[in-house]
């Protein structure tokens, strides 16, 4: 039999996918399932994005699209940063996606040669860590605390890095954490990556699900950083695959002439109905929705914590709580079974997001409406005691 490549068997587990494929065998089985795993809103595109892209497809606009994407959308986006998060941006720098896990595979592309390791804090989105080793890098993660936040640092940069270290990549707001970086630790970081010639890629893909102030993008702070951002979170398109770039002038064209090839373009219909997105009665539904998501979180943190599940750093973004089990096990993936298989919910245990604190932690994502959270915190009372 012809043997598969390498890489194949350093590509992780995504263990949030294997426990909503095993939730959803539950429910074939007539199970009723509360779902605080998987990381998808259950609000969907508003009716004005969905008949935005009915209009294109009624006008046959289903052709290809530019690589970078649609010039209009491209502004829309350029625009959205300026006035949202502070940010100055050309259009020309903003390059279309299928999605954030586009985006994502076209900068490790576009940035790494085999044997580039890139800092990433442990925990992290593990999805990440598998880009870097797809373009033949290494994905190196250092463990934070919660006093830290979870989060990487200037400080952590210095001790961390290497010969081979190209760069950093960071999430602010952060799954499964839910927090963000501090704007004046941000700059530090920004800096001491700079100072050391190296790339700063940037997940903002929950920035606008941001509860404390008004957020700022990296971009503000630092014209050289790799934003990477997507419409499937703040924006509730998870299947219309749908994100973006947004990178220094001088990597455009080399960004182009790989997406050219590896994508051809992002999908068409879908990038006419985003437009839509940034009128401004849709951002305001969209307000409106993060502001049901802030409702959410003020509800589940509490409770969860009445359980006995310690929250050592409050989330002040996303819609996920990174929770402390030690109280009810020993170890979370058992933990999460018990919750699937006696309770009824899918929560996912902290093996997915790093070594660094596995065993002791769990993920809850408060995606859901607020009465399948009461049911859910009603089930785990029973189970738990």
């Amino acid at each position: 039999m012809p043997r598969l490549a390498a890489r194949t068997q350093a590509v992780l587990p995504f263990r949030a996918v294997e426990l909503f494929q095993q939730a959803a065998q539950l429910q074939a089985a007539g199970r009723d399932i509360i779902s605080l795993g998987i990381g998808e809103p259950d609000f969907t595109a508003p009716a004005q994005v969905v008949q935005a892209m009915q209009r294109a497809a009624d006008a046959g606009a289903s052709g290809y699209s530019p690589p970078a994407g649609l010039a209009a959308l491209r502004e829309a986006i350029a625009g959205f940063y300026h006035q949202r998060f502070g940010a100055q941006v050309d259009p020309a720098r903003v390059i279309v996606t299928a999605g954030a896990s586009g985006a994502l595979m076209l900068a490790a592309m576009a940035l790494i040669d085999p044997g580039d390791e890139i800092l990433m804090p442990d925990p992290c989105y593990p999805a990440n860590r598998n880009f870097i080793t797809g373009a033949g890098g290494v994905a190196r993660l250092i463990p934070t605390s919660a006093a830290e936040r979870y989060q990487l640092s200037a400080a952590r940069v210095r001790e961390h890095w290497g010969p081979a270290t190209r760069g950093v990549l960071a999430a602010s707001p952060g799954n499964p954490t839910g927090t963000s970086i501090a704007p004046d630790e941000l700059a530090a970081l920004l800096a001491e990556v700079r100072r050391r010639g190296g790339v700063c890629l940037v997940d903002e893909i929950y920035l606008g699900l941001s509860y404390a102030g008004q957020p700022r993008s990296a971009l503000a702070l630092d014209d050289g950083v790799v934003a990477i951002n997507s419409f499937s979170k703040y924006f509730h398109m998870t299947g219309w695959r749908l994100g973006w770039l947004i990178v220094p002038a001088h990597m455009v064209a080399a960004f182009e002439r790989i997406a050219a090839s590896l994508q051809i373009c992002a999908p068409t219909l879908a990038q006419h109905g985003a437009l839509a997105c940034f009128r401004p009665d849709v951002l305001q539904i969209y307000e409106d929705r993060r502001e049901a998501f802030r409702r959410r979180r003020d509800y589940l943190l509490p409770e969860l914590e009445r359980l006995g599940f310690a929250v050592p750093a409050r989330p002040d973004g996303a819609f996920y709580i990174y929770a402390d089990i030690g109280r009810h096990a020993e170890d979370s993936q058992a933990l999460s079974q018990r919750l699937l298989h006696e309770a009824g919910v899918a929560a996912v245990a902290g093996h997915d997001f790093g070594p660094a604190h596995a065993r002791h932690t769990m993920r809850f994502s408060y995606a859901t409406g607020i009465d399948r959270l009461k049911a859910a915190v009603a089930r785990m009372e029973r189970l738990l005691g």
